[in-house]
């Protein structure tokens, strides 16, 4: 699957997402080293500490089905579920992706103009905390 197959599919994931209180939807889709493919969306909640970011929606679905090696992700996001600048990842989505990914995973944003950046996990988090 290429990057932009990959940000394709992300910025599908932005139908699913439920964003009522911060207005702004996220998709993800994750490619395990075995190429299947894990997508995800953010699930806000009132209380706001039970929400879930996309890429984390998409990371615990892999590991609740028994994946544990990931070679990519991508990331679109925006407000009212429109893509117009890249969407990287939160800090705690990033400290998830250093307890299952290596630091040379790749992550893939996509902005409204279908451009791609594509960073490491090693660039993005590059003094992680990990086993």
């Amino acid at each position: 699957m290429t990057d932009m197959e990959l940000a394709e599919k992300a910025v599908e994931m932005l139908k699913y997402s439920y964003a009522p209180y911060s207005k702004f939807h996220v998709g993800a889709a994750l490619l395990s080293k075995d190429g299947k493919l894990y997508t995800g969306c953010n699930v806000e909640n009132a209380a706001y500490g039970p929400s879930n970011c996309a890429e984390r929606t998409a990371i615990f679905k892999a590991v609740s089905e028994g994946s544990r090696e990931f070679e990519a992700i991508a990331i679109a996001g925006g407000p009212e579920g429109k893509v117009k600048d890249f969407c990287p990842p939160c800090g705690v989505c990033r400290q998830v992706m250093s307890e299952f990914c290596k630091k040379d995973f790749r992550i893939v944003l996509i902005d409204g103009k279908k451009n791609l950046k594509t960073f490491t996990l090693g660039e993005l988090l590059p003094e992680s905390f990990s086993l």
